[in-house]
């Protein structure tokens, strides 16, 4: 379950995600827009919270920078 503020900072962060979303939309065809379609916006948000987490714990314990997905499909 982790911190409590840490966890509230995620949810925050991909709430705001999700207004984005429903503001401006999507790139076609992605993870976001799929699971959008098809789930309630807190389960998204949660989703999506615990998908930054995992992204993060990721490179904390491997000592990487961010790095962004190419897209071979386009």
């Amino acid at each position: 379950m982790g911190q409590r503020d840490t966890r509230t900072l995620l949810v925050s962060g991909a709430m705001a995600v999700l207004q984005a979303v429903e503001r401006f939309g999507t790139p076609k065809n992605g993870w976001l827009t799929r699971i959008v379609a098809r789930k309630p916006r807190m389960v998204v948000a949660i989703a999506l919270a615990n998908k930054i987490a995992r992204g993060l714990w990721a490179m904390m314990t491997k000592q990487e920078d961010y790095r962004v997905q190419v897209d071979t499909m386009a």
